[in-house]
């Protein structure tokens, strides 16, 4: 009889222990009965029932996705290798768990097909110089996407855009011919600038010619200040 009692207890024991569950707080357990879903059950302790239940554990934290690497072609025809980041975390852990079979994965592939998709579409100068609006249409297709599995896309980013080297050397080729331009246009327009000062002048000098001998008097000032031994008098000159 005691026999039976202790084996009754051990039994109780091992029930009542194998029916236990307990999820931190950023984690949800989605428990099936006998193939139904019952439910997410979570945060803190809570039971099940042994051999009829079963328990999936889902986290709910944002999970880090480092997209790999894609060769592909941008729209003017300049191969490119691209990788990216994905921040996601799961909204609607039932979901996440009967809609699809491994939500990261998932997540991961469509992740690649929106990348070459997106950077495909756009050219090299517009990914390079609009990275925040390539990111933003990302995050907003691989979102839609997901939504259906219960992720939430929250940000995503390009880490890196690589480019043959001859493509390099011809970027900044062009750079430095772009630099060389621009400082040609500059000095133009220095001499343009000059010019209509001199020919102002000219014009006041010849209204008014004593303004030419003042300026011949300011210049003498100038040469004596430094201690030159040698005065140039313009001939002829009115004293």
């Amino acid at each position: 009889m005691n026999n039976i009692l202790i084996t009754a207890g051990l039994i109780v024991i091992i029930f009542f222990a194998a029916s236990i569950r307990v999820v931190r707080e950023y984690e949800r357990g989605v428990i099936f009965r006998l193939g139904r879903l019952v439910g997410a059950k979570g945060p803190g302790l809570f039971f099940i029932i042994p051999l009829i239940d079963q328990f999936v554990k889902v986290e709910l934290r944002v999970v880090t996705l480092d997209v790999p690497k894609q060769e592909l072609i941008t729209k003017d025809n300049v191969p490119v290798t691209v990788d990216a980041v994905v921040y996601f975390r799961v909204m609607n852990p039932e979901y996440s768990v009967i809609k699809v079979e491994n939500f990261i994965m998932a997540t991961s592939l469509i992740s690649q097909t929106t990348l070459q998709s997106v950077v495909g579409q756009s050219e090299l100068d517009e990914r390079l110089t609009h990275r925040d609006k390539i990111n933003e249409e990302l995050q907003k297709i691989i979102d839609v996407n997901t939504d259906p599995w219960g992720i939430k896309v929250s940000a995503v980013e390009v880490k890196q855009v690589s480019l043959p080297e001859e493509l390099k050397r011809a970027m900044a080729r062009q750079a430095e011919v772009e630099r060389e331009r621009r400082a040609k246009i500059i000095s133009a327009e220095g001499e343009y600038q000059a010019a209509e000062k001199l020919s102002e002048a000219a014009r006041i000098i010849a209204q008014n010619p004593i303004a030419l001998q003042l300026r011949y008097l300011q210049t003498l000032n100038d040469i004596s200040a430094e201690n030159a031994t040698t005065i140039v008098f313009p001939i002829p000159i009115e004293m």
